[in-house]
């Protein structure tokens, strides 16, 4: 961890959970990734149970580990490192699957010299290095419509019809997003100072897009940088009954807090009857997403581990 007068100073906070597999080749990334700047590493921990831990000590003997002592969610994590995280210029926010290029946060860092940029976000690839579509735009009823009838690829080429940005000319020069995908991004620590903590209600999914919306309403701006790159694994998240239960039903309750009630019901109905579809064509998982969408109890109820299982149970 390279500590020099004059550097910009990065907190480094990475959550955790059941991630023993992960962490050593991000760690192995960190010195490249983060050269030029002063940084620490800070390890939020969701209680897992492999060894996570352990390893990472093992690893960075002089990182902070907070464990949290329950699966509270990503942005609880995120929360509980930055709480305990050294005087910093700025917050990484980085997924224990990430692999950081060189220089790469020494470029993000310099797209905060606007000070009219609070987030600063890479360009992202697979493990094969293909690209990902990271960018997004905010969920509306005509873009959740959009994509529905076109598919997210055909829908995200236009900006009114869908979520996802999957122009892939809009991926090769620097620009601004409405948000992006959650797994790595540069917080500048005015903009931190100015939206608050990352909000723990959501336990996974809209969180990102929630903290994006609200940078953007209170006056900063989340800048693209192809510059500098990383490779996200990308794991099957929302592929579980549950997970994909909880990403939808995070979804109605993000549109009903950011564009109001009416927008929200028009929001749910519409996923409602695509969910149904779904079901009626026999796609996996979607049963359970859809009878999570019509109980008013699961819509009402705090996320965490217990909805997941009572999702589940609901099928």
């Amino acid at each position: 961890m390279e500590e020099r007068e004059g550097m910009r100073r990065v907190a480094v906070v990475v959550v955790t959970y059941n991630s023993e597999t992960l962490v050593d080749d991000l760690v192995a990334s960190l010195d490249a990734g983060m050269s030029g700047l002063q940084w620490e590493l800070v390890v939020a921990d969701n209680a897992s149970t492999d060894g996570t831990v352990e390893r990472v000590r093992a690893l960075v003997p002089g990182a902070t580990i907070v464990e949290i002592g329950a699966n509270r969610g990503y942005s609880a994590g995120i929360n509980a490192g930055v709480r305990v995280a050294a005087p910093h210029d700025a917050v990484l926010v980085l997924n224990p699957d990430v692999r950081l290029q060189q220089g790469c946060v020494a470029t993000l860092a310099a797209a905060l010299d606007d000070p009219r940029v609070g987030v600063a976000v890479p360009r992202l690839l697979d493990a094969e290095g293909q690209p990902i579509w990271s960018l997004r735009r905010e969920p509306t009823l005509l873009r959740a419509l959009g994509e529905a009838v076109l598919g997210a690829t055909r829908a995200g080429r236009r900006a009114h019809l869908g979520e996802v940005v999957t122009d892939p000319g809009f991926y090769d020069t620097p620009t601004d997003t409405d948000w992006a995908e959650g797994s790595t991004q540069l917080i500048d620590a005015a903009c931190w100072a100015d939206v608050g903590e990352w909000d723990d209600s959501w336990f996974l999914y809209s969180e990102e897009t929630d903290y994006g919306l609200r940078v953007r309403d209170v006056g900063w701006r989340t800048r693209y940088v192809p510059e500098a790159c990383a490779v996200h694994l990308e794991g099957p998240s929302g592929t579980a009954p549950g997970l994909r239960a909880l990403l939808l039903c995070n979804r109605v309750r993000l549109v009903a807090r950011h564009r109001g009630r009416p927008a929200a019901a028009a929001y749910w109905a519409l996923t409602v009857a695509r969910e149904g579809s779904r079901v009626a064509l026999g796609r996996a998982g979607t049963t359970v997403a859809l009878r999570a969408l019509v109980s008013p109890r699961l819509m009402r109820a705090e996320r965490g581990p217990e909805w997941l299982a009572a999702a589940t149970r609901v099928a």
